[in-house]
């Protein structure tokens, strides 16, 4: 194979990788999880009824994943502001932790997603009250 070839398969790729949306590693994503969330969500993604909701099989989880990142970096009711304290590439392996695991099944978020919405929500384009009230 000559240079230019190599050089051309080489871009090739590369190109075909950056343009693939990266999606945040469900593992890193579990250990994100226990360190933050399972105290109140437990290990398990049941919850505490009345107290924590359940992870397991929420549509809130499995829904638009704009709507728990949102929740992730603002907080909402009891559930504190995580905006200081997980980076964007956490909180995209958390919630692709969270919407793959237990049963649920929704695809992972990537890291751009999250980086992007941490953009608007700095800029006030995105409220509270633009999110789905279910969880």
């Amino acid at each position: 194979m000559n240079h230019n070839a190599a050089f051309s398969s080489l871009l090739a790729l590369v190109g075909f990788t950056a343009a693939a949306p990266m999606h945040a590693s469900a593992a890193d994503g579990k250990t994100v999880y226990q360190k933050n969330c399972a105290a109140c969500h437990m290990a398990t993604g049941q919850g505490i009824p009345g107290a924590f909701p359940a992870l397991a099989g929420n549509a809130f989880v499995q829904g638009p994943a704009k709507d728990p990142a949102t929740v992730l970096l603002k907080g909402r009711g009891g559930m504190p502001d995580f905006s200081q304290n997980l980076t964007d590439g956490d909180i995209a392996a958390v919630l692709t932790y969270a919407r793959s695991s237990w049963g649920n099944q929704a695809p992972g978020v990537p890291e751009g997603d999250v980086a992007a919405l941490r953009t608007e929500i700095s800029a006030g384009v995105v409220s509270a009250g633009q999110m789905s009230n279910k969880h």
